[in-house]
This record gives structure tokens, C-alpha cells and sequence, in this order.
């Protein structure tokens, strides 16, 4: 029985019941009022209500009289085997052997299906994350970003939302001047400006664009030459961003450009729409947005007294593009550095009469270190003052990373030991999960050739406790990536497939798929591998949102 079932069922029970007593009312009460959850104590059941404190009020009786009506109800629903009370009034239900294990063999019929559906078909979303500036590789901050990202997407979809993955290609302003004058300054065998980019990857930009220019490049004059290195050199170094998070398994449907924002006449367009809706103003020779009004703790200068636009002006227009292209959800991923912009963001979406949290959300990332020997890994040989998601990659593997990165909640900084993920050991949890995997595949395989398949399903035979626990979580797994969507934290999929995996290592210690010696094969044999391949479709399905490998063999 699953758990919408039973919330069915709860609701059966309840509403005659108070319709009886003919006090207060739960008239309009849905499933969804009736949250069901799992107890931490597996010997308090499989399912637990606090229905009854909730209601009590509404039907007007004690809450643990009506716990106890509820309870009663509930014992003549086939499935159940039996239902306490505990306490004040909560609820503990137990199935039946043969009701909680039919869910094994759901899940193998649903198969790649099992955790998705279309709850948020609703949301049109612009998920923004890496983003980061083409002057350079990408290094860990931006690495955690493509991981959680790429993961949050994966989940998301699961769920029915439609996502856009977009990545803001900062193309325009001073970051961009700075690495051309760092790539004219390795051509012409110079130091590289006081305010530039170092790193071996400049030097192989700089002789990649003098290769590349179709020219005389020491004929040029100096503003020219700057032009050239930037015009191609940031097309390079981009090229090469895109291809290390393609290896990292992360692509975008969108790169935006920057300076299309300031050659398309969006500025122009998103102070006209916020001077419609009576929120720009004049003062000292420049126009400003009135962002007091929506909380921020200063007004913003959108045009300079110079004619120039501001930094705001293209959060301004990129906001606003986001919204005519349709997105109802536009979901900004920001590194540890830009808290302070989070404010005036929200505040900018107030003042297009959006809701801020709902239109426009931000994400907030924290550092992440690495730890060798027990000390800090701080230099990358190629970029030279930065850890680079290609150093990170050539160390342990895409999927280490990735899970390693998408473990964590985004906004708690984060140490990797990178001797953990180097091993082939279960304090690696990449490892555990994937093992996991790799050991119900193998299992299969062994089962096959003792001719155990699954051709009988007996789902009362799974009575071990080892089987109740395993059940009990992978019942979870919808719930849990739901959960991951609606609050928009990956790490929590990466920390149920732990917890799955270690629950499913006690089972395969415990309980045999295949017959010691010449036993013969028998119905709970043949269940079991019903279970046993549950459990991996479901490591399968988490590990797919994580965009991590699920290997057949270890």
C-alpha cells in the first residue's frame, strides 16, 4: 500500500466520523491535509498521523478519543495489519507483510519512472547557475555550481517542470578588458598587467590567438591589437569552458550574451516598463530605481549622470528577458560573494509586480576546499592561483565530483579530503552508493545462473526485518525527491541513496536471493530478487538525478 493509498484511506475513515458528531467541520479536507510520515523507530510501525491532533478542534472531540475512533476505522482496511496510539493523539500504522511488499514489484514495473511525476507541470523555469566569467577555467566555486545545478535540474524535470538551463555569458565590462590586456601583454613577452590574469592558460590563449588571426598582428596599433586578443581570446577560453562542463556532464540550452542586453535596447526597454509603473526617478542628473519601496536599504542609480548605464541596468533587462520569454520561475544560482546583491534583486522583482521568492529565487553557494594529506590543495598548475574543475576531474573522476559537490547543502562551505573519494572503500560515499548498485546487478546475474528469476511474486514472504527496513525506504524515494524539488536542495537525494544503500548491505547479509548448496528454489527466493531489483532501479533513478554513473560492475 502506498502512501497515497493510505492517505485515501485516512480520509475514508475521518470524514464519516465527523459527520457523525455534526460539530465544527472538515468540509474541503483532501489527501493533502492528511500528511503521513515515516517513524524513526521502525518498531512504531510503517507509517505515521497526527491526523487527529489536527482535526480535533474541527470535529470537536479530545484528540486522542478521536485517534482512537480513527484507529479503529483504520484496522478494517485490507492492508493494514494493525494501528496504536501513541501519546497525545498520534496515530502509528502498521502493513501487512503482503501490502508493503507489493511495492517492490511496483517499482520494477515502473522502472526508470519510479520517483517522477507531473506535480509541477505549471513551472516554466530559467534555471542561471555557473555563469561563470569567460577570463579563465572554471574553478570550485563555479565546479559546485555545474554539480548542484545540473542536479537541481534533473530533479525539477522529474517533477513535471519544464527547465531551461542558461548560462550568462559575461562578455561585457572591465574583467573582459583585463584578460585581453593579460593575453596582449603574454604575446608581446611582457609581465602581465598588475591587474590581470595569470596562469599558463593565458600564455596558450595568447599563442593560440596569434595562430589563429587571419593577419599581421604586430602591425596593428595597440587599440586594435587589444581587440583582437579580446574578440578571439574570449571565444577561446569560452570554447574551452563549455568543453571542460561537457566532460563534467553539464550542457546548457542557452548561453545568453551580455552585451546583447546593451546592444538590443533591452536597458532602454526595462526602465521604460519600471517609469510605467511609476518606480524610476530623476536626481543629480541620473535616473534611479526606487527600490526603498520594495526593501532594500537604498534607492539604485540605474543611468549614471554620464549617459552610462549601471551595474543594476542589465540584472535590470536580463530579468525582464527572462519574463517575456515566458519563464514564470527564474532561479539564479550566486556565489558566496554576491549576498549582498540578493536584496536588490528581489527587490527589482517587486518592482516589476512580481513576487520575489515565487518569480525570482536565489540561490546562495558557499566556498569549497580541498583536502590532501590533511592539508589544504590551494594551487592548479595550469590557471596558477586557482583549483579548476579539470583538476578536480583529473583527480578522482566526474562521478566522485559531481557527488562529492551535490552532497552537501549549497550554502554550508564544503571540505572534499581527497584521499576519501580517491578510495574504493565505504567511507567514499560515491563508492558505497555505487556499490550498492553494482552488488544488485550482481546479485541478478548470480541469481540467473541458479536459475532464480522472477516469475513468482509472493510479497508475504518478505517478513525479515532487514526486508521492512529496505521497503520502508525505498517507499521514501518519491517523497524524497519532491521534497528535493520543492525546497530546491539536491544534497538530499545523495543522502537517501547512503542511507538505501547501507539499509540494502544489511538485507544482502542478511537474506539469500539464491539457495545455499542443493536447496531448491522457492518462492522467497524468487520475491527476493523481485526486491533485490527494486532497489536497484531506485539507485539507479538517484543516482540518474545526480547526473552520477550507476556501474553493472565494480
Amino acid at each position: 500500500m502506498n502512501p497515497d493509498a493510505l492517505a485515501a484511506a485516512l480520509l475514508a475513515v475521518i470524514v464519516p466520523l465527523a459527520e457523525a458528531r455534526r460539530e465544527g467541520s472538515t468540509d474541503g479536507l483532501t489527501v493533502a491535509d492528511l500528511p503521513l510520515d515515516r517513524p524513526k523507530n521502525r518498531d512504531h510501525g510503517d507509517w505515521a498521523s497526527n491526523a487527529a491532533l489536527k482535526l480535533a478542534k474541527a470535529v470537536g472531540v479530545n484528540p486522542r478519543e478521536l485517534a482512537a475512533e480513527i484507529a479503529a476505522g483504520l484496522e478494517a482496511v485490507p492492508g493494514i495489519a494493525s494501528v496504536e496510539v501513541a501519546g497525545p493523539g498520534f496515530i502509528n500504522i502498521r502493513l501487512d507483510a503482503a501490502a508493503a511488499g507489493a511495492l517492490a514489484k511496483t517499482i520494477v514495473d515502473a522502472g526508470a519512472s519510479f520517483g517522477r511525476n507531473d506535480s509541477r507541470a505549471d513551472e516554466i523555469i530559467n534555471l542561471e547557475f555557473v555563469s561563470a566569467n569567460p577570463t579563465g577555467p572554471i574553478h570550485l566555486g563555479g565546479t559546485r555550481w555545474a554539480a548542484v545545478g545540473d542536479s537541481l535540474a534533473r530533479i525539477l524535470q522529474s517533477q513535471g517542470a519544464s527547465v531551461t538551463r542558461e548560462y550568462y555569458f559575461n562578455d561585457h565590462g572591465a574583467q573582459i578588458d583585463r584578460f585581453a590586456r593579460s593575453l596582449v601583454a603574454a604575446y608581446e613577452g611582457a609581465p602581465s598587467p598588475e591587474d590581470g590574469y595569470g596562469g599558463a592558460y593565458i600564455a596558450d590563449i595568447a599563442r593560440r590567438v596569434e595562430l589563429a588571426y587571419d593577419g599581421d598582428l604586430a602591425a596593428l596599433s595597440p587599440a586594435e591589437r587589444q581587440e583582437a586578443f579580446r574578440s578571439i581570446g574570449v571565444n577561446f577560453m569560452f570554447t574551452e569552458i563549455k568543453a571542460s562542463l561537457h566532460e563534467f556532464g553539464v550542457d546548457f540550452d542557452v548561453y545568453f550574451h551580455e552585451n546583447e542586453l546593451h546592444q538590443s535596447g533591452a536597458v532602454e526597454r526595462a526602465v521604460a516598463r519600471l517609469r510605467e509603473l511609476g518606480h524610476i526617478f530623476e536626481a543629480d542628473g541620473a535616473t534611479w530605481l526606487r527600490t526603498t519601496e520594495f526593501g532594500d536599504d537604498k534607492d539604485r542609480v540605474v543611468i549614471k549622470s554620464d549617459g552610462q548605464p549601471a551595474y543594476i541596468s542589465g540584472d535590470l533587462a536580463y530579468y525582464l528577458n527572462k519574463r517575456e520569454r515566458g519563464f514564470n520561475r527564474c532561479i539564479i544560482m550566486l556565489g558566496a560573494d554576491h549576498h549582498g546583491y540578493v536584496r536588490r534583486l528581489m527587490a527589482m522583482c517587486a518592482a516589476f509586480d512580481d513576487e520575489p521568492g515565487v518569480n525570482l529565487q536565489i540561490l546562495i553557494g558557499q566556498l569549497v576546499n580541498l583536502v590532501k594529506d590533511g592539508q589544504p590543495v590551494r594551487m592548479s598548475k595550469r590557471a596558477g592561483t586557482v583549483v579548476t574543475m579539470e583538476d578536480l576531474v583529473e583527480i578522482v573522476g566526474k562521478d566522485a565530483a559531481r557527488y562529492a559537490l551535490a552532497r552537501s547543502s549549497a550554502d554550508s562551505n564544503l571540505d572534499i579530503d581527497l584521499d576519501v573519494l580517491q578510495r574504493r572503500t565505504n567511507d567514499n560515499p560515491v563508492f558505497y552508493v555505487q556499490y550498492a548498485h553494482a552488488r544488485t546487478h550482481n546479485v541478478a546475474r548470480n541469481a540467473a545462473a541458479s536459475d532464480v528469476d522472477r516469475s513468482e511474486f509472493a510479497p508475504e514472504l518478505l517478513t525479515h526485518e532487514t526486508e521492512s527496513a529496505l521497503l520502508g525506504a525505498l517507499q521514501e524515494f518519491p517523497r524524497i525527491v519532491a521534497f528535493a524539488a520543492e525546497v530546491r536542495e539536491p544534497h538530499r537525494v545523495a543522502r537517501y541513496l547512503e542511507e538505501l544503500a547501507g539499509l540494502y548491505h544489511r538485507w544482502y547479509d542478511n537474506c539469500r536471493v539464491i539457495p545455499l548448496g542443493d536447496e531448491p528454489v522457492e518462492p522467497v527466493h524468487r520475491t527476493r530478487l523481485w526486491l533485490n531489483d527494486a532497489t536497484g532501479q531506485v539507485l539507479r533513478n538517484g543516482l540518474d538525478l545526480l547526473g552520477v554513473d550507476a556501474p553493472e560492475r565494480m
